[in-house]
């Protein structure tokens, strides 16, 4: 411990009083040390705290310099945000195709809306407005803007380029607000089965976007969840679903028809891979739904599944197959085709007469109302509607779109005698295009029933035995003999061994009975027949070819060549080669006669 030194010492006091000195100079000598001391002292504190501080700095610059010299010789890398839990989507999901290529996405954009107490020029806005809009008026718009309101929603979204015409009026008063909207980039294709999407909750700054028809209605809780990790993936293929609806189209142009519709499938997966409706519509400018008037006439109807029409001869094929199945038949038994058969006061005629009595396998390729109703007498209603039912005919269709479970199919009153012979061949039974390719797909298959879907599978449906193998195979050959001996013709593609059934079915009139001249015709095909991959049901609204002497409305001379030429140029996009159809095919057509 040290002592301070006195500023008046005793011993020297006494020794300057002895000399003569002045003691008081002893203080001031001594009070002029200790202050130099401590500035001394305090001049190497403030030393050192520099020297300290000139360490860190040049530490701190030393590392911002090493880690700035680390990055620039590093590849470029955008930075990301580790998190341990699941990625957050703030934005709708995409919808893709089963290729992954994009359906539905979203678009960044903005609403545009108005402040009229900050507008300048009521005058000049309005009228710019007008000019950028054509579906405005300028002098509503300028009665709206020179009124008492505060805020005006103009627009809910704007292009790019329309969004720089406003900015250019330069008009304080017009405001954006960011937007993020629904966007289909391949437009009316597939429009029936996306559906479309719109705007729910908004708001200045933000806007909900929420499905309102097809898949976008029926997935959207799934479309909108933050915690979607993906796209949702359809079964469908966006180059076939682009080609089916080109040659549907072309052929619905050239036949004159009210209206088409095309469901192609997978005969083991469900899958289906394209499915169309015309007319049709963009679903980036969905229009409104018809407040009056036939609602299938409006171009949002959907005919694959909101259709549910007497299908005709198509219906032929499930009468023999269950006729095969149950052992009442065999293709070469013979059966009494004299007409007109008359039951309840009805006449059953056959469109063309091939003479007093023909075999199944000739009552199924001729299209024989006569004989399929013979055969159905035998079945019994019971049965039949049972075989119907297990087949999907009588429910609606179990696809993922909301408008299939209002589509409920029409049955008879009463499934008297009467019923049960003309629903074997397609008539007092109304169904959908697409319940009917799920039966048509379930007979074809080896007899295993399936269920059409929209969502892409990774294996073949396990459904349950509708019919045997062996029948499975028996009604093969029918299909094929049907294009290369029967109605269907102009069906063959080189190739694909096409096979299939022709239906025309008189269209219904509303106050009861049927239309002489108006048709309802389907072609529903399979392909290539000795193992078949894909069924086709192409269907027309009242077509008429007109190349010969006279009109032909049946499904041989229309529905037929537009499912063949569907069939010559998807079956390659599918990845199916052309191939020489194997002789055991042949073999199966003649012992079936």
């Amino acid at each position: 411990m040290s002592l301070r030194t006195p500023l008046r010492p005793l011993a020297r006091v006494l020794d300057a009083r002895a000399k003569g000195e002045n003691p008081d100079a002893i203080e001031r000598e001594n009070l002029r040390l200790r202050h130099e001391a401590g500035r001394d002292k305090l001049r190497q504190r403030a030393e050192s705290r520099l020297l300290l501080m000139s360490l860190v700095f040049l530490l701190a610059f030393g590392a911002v310099g090493a880690r700035m010299a680390a990055l620039a010789t590093t590849e470029a890398e955008e930075p990301r945000v580790a998190s341990s839990g699941a990625v957050i989507h703030t934005t709708r999901a995409d919808i893709v195709d089963r290729q992954g290529r994009v359906l539905a996405t979203n678009f960044a954009t903005n609403a545009l809306y108005a402040h009229p107490h900050e507008i300048v020029d009521a005058r000049a806005a309005a009228d710019g407005l007008a000019e950028i809009f054509p579906e405005m008026d300028a002098e509503t718009l300028y009665q709206r803007f020179t009124s008492e309101r505060r805020f005006l929603w103009l627009r809910r979204y704007l292009s790019p380029e329309q969004e720089q015409a406003v900015h250019d009026l330069g008009e304080p008063g017009l405001l954006f607000g960011p937007r993020e909207m629904r966007l289909y980039p391949n437009g009316p294709i597939a429009a029936h089965v996306l559906g479309g999407a719109g705007f729910g909750q908004e708001a200045v700054n933000a806007a909900e976007v929420i499905g309102i028809a097809g898949v976008e209605a029926q997935f959207d809780a799934v479309l909108r969840d933050p915690g979607q990790t993906g796209p949702l993936t359809l079964s469908l293929d966006l180059t076939v679903q682009a080609t089916v609806e080109e040659v549907l189209a072309g052929g619905m142009a050239l036949l004159n028809a009210q209206g088409a519709a095309a469901v192609m499938m997978d005969a083991h997966t469900g899958e289906i891979i394209a499915m169309a409706s015309l007319p049709d519509f963009d679903p980036n400018n969905r229009p409104r739904p018809a407040l009056e008037g036939d609602p299938a006439d409006s171009p949002l109807f959907n005919r694959t599944v909101q259709g549910v029409y007497e299908l005709g001869s198509v219906f032929k094929a499930f009468t023999v197959a269950q006729a095969l199945d149950l052992g009442l038949f065999n293709t070469a038994d013979m059966i009494d085709t004299r007409g007109p058969l008359r039951m309840a006061g009805f006449n059953i005629r056959d469109f063309r007469s091939y003479g007093p009595s023909q075999s199944v396998h000739d009552v199924f390729i001729h299209s024989s109302n006569i004989g399929t109703a013979r055969m159905a007498q035998v079945i019994g209603g019971e049965r039949q509607r049972a075989f119907l039912d297990l087949l999907g005919l009588l429910e609606p269709a179990p696809v993922e779109l909301v408008e299939a479970a209002n589509a409920r199919p029409l049955l008879p009153q009463r499934w008297g005698d009467l019923a049960t012979m003309t629903i074997s061949y397609g008539h007092g039974l109304s169904t959908s295009p697409v319940s009917l390719a799920a039966a048509y797909a379930s007979l074809v298959n080896g007899g295993t029933l399936i269920r059409p879907t929209l969502m892409r599978q990774d294996a073949p449906q396990q459904g349950q035995r509708v019919i045997s193998e062996a029948t499975s195979a028996a009604m093969r050959g029918l299909m094929r003999a049907t294009v290369t001996e029967g109605t269907a013709s102009f069906g063959e593609v080189a190739g694909y061994a096409v096979g299939g059934k022709t239906g025309t079915a008189d269209m219904p009139r509303a106050s009861g009975g049927y239309y002489d001249d108006r048709n309802l015709v389907t072609f529903a095909a399979a392909f290539p027949m000795h193992d078949p991959r894909y069924v086709l049901i192409t269907t027309l609204q009242e077509p008429v070819e007109t190349s010969g002497s006279e009109p032909r409305r049946t499904a041989g001379w229309t529905a037929v060549p537009v499912a063949a030429e569907i069939i010559r140029r998807t079956a390659p996009l599918m990845g199916l080669r052309p191939e020489i159809e194997p002789s055991a095919l042949d073999a199966l057509s003649s012992a079936s006669r």
